[in-house]
């Protein structure tokens, strides 16, 4: 039997109601677009992360919902108070309801919804949503990834078999792009860089074969950011570690990622780690268990 069938059966209603959510949840998001938004900063956040009417919206909506359709399953949303009560659970939802909200902000377009779905400690499922554009980038493992569009049939994600890392195209952060990248790109002797938010629509890029790698050398992304991401990343064939070349794993009670992240169309991912370890040693860096 066809795997992608077998896999797609076993999560289809997991994936009918996350799209569901995603794409209402954009909805209520483009409602509050044109403002006027009331921005809060996070008084935990030690990266002054704002916080707008609508990402709280959208987190109601899509945390509701799955509460009420899978009620064993564990939640970490970013506008829900996390507990320990997930840490118990096999199977974790990873909810960023406004990924980008300084895109969202600005209004240059460069926000997205994800939910992703781990089981043990692994992505399994994801969705993410670009409201404004109407592009939607989903996937479950073993069964490839899907980019829906307004008004064409769906088609299959597929990275780019680009090789040479210096030829490479780096997606980069629009907003929060650290002065540390100039030294990666040095030693990777890139030329290309496209700057856009949310991590979920740079890696998007990669699954379009628009850039070839992202790096995320701050320690700062949450398991929220990358879950729905990675496991459309891997459906396309690509890869996401960390910044030393372990893989990412989730529903720890740390949601952050302190190693940092980098994606690529996994052709050249072991040898971009390992270009990667003398800057970092640069920078002091060294792995966080």
């Amino acid at each position: 039997m066809n795997m992608e069938l077998v896999n797609t059966q076993k999560y289809d209603r997991e994936l009918r109601i996350a799209l569901e959510l995603a794409r209402e949840a954009g909805a209520a998001i483009l409602d509050l677009y044109e403002g006027p938004l009331d921005i809060e900063q996070k008084a935990d956040a030690d990266d002054r992360e704002p916080v707008t009417q609508a990402d709280k919206l959208a987190n109601e909506i899509i945390v509701s919902r799955l509460q009420q359709e899978f009620p064993g399953d564990g939640i970490l949303a970013e506008e829900s108070i996390d507990t320990s009560h997930r840490l118990a659970k096999s199977r974790v939802w990873m909810i960023d309801p406004l990924d980008g909200t300084t895109g969202f902000i600005d209004g240059n377009g460069d926000f997205a919804v994800q939910i992703g779905l781990t089981e043990n400690g692994a992505a399994v499922l994801g969705v993410v949503y670009q409201p404004l554009a109407g592009v939607l980038y989903r996937a479950v493992r073993g069964a490839g990834t899907w980019i829906e569009r307004p008004g064409f049939k769906p088609e299959r994600g597929r990275v780019s078999d680009h090789e040479e890392i210096s030829t490479m195209r780096l997606a980069a952060s629009r907003s929060h792009r650290s002065p540390r990248m100039d030294k990666v790109v040095e030693a990777f002797g890139l030329q290309e860089e496209i700057r856009r938010g949310s991590v979920g629509i740079k890696v998007g890029l990669i699954v379009e074969q628009l850039s070839d790698i992202y790096v995320h050398l701050s320690p700062r992304t949450k398991q929220w950011d990358t879950c729905a991401p990675e496991v459309i990343l891997n459906e396309a064939g690509g890869r996401i570690t960390d910044l030393f070349g372990s893989p990412l794993r989730y529903n720890h009670a740390d949601v952050q990622n302190r190693n940092g992240v980098v994606a690529s169309n996994g052709v050249s991912h072991n040898r971009i780690v390992e270009l990667l370890q003398p800057v970092l040693a640069q920078f002091g860096r060294v792995p966080v268990d």
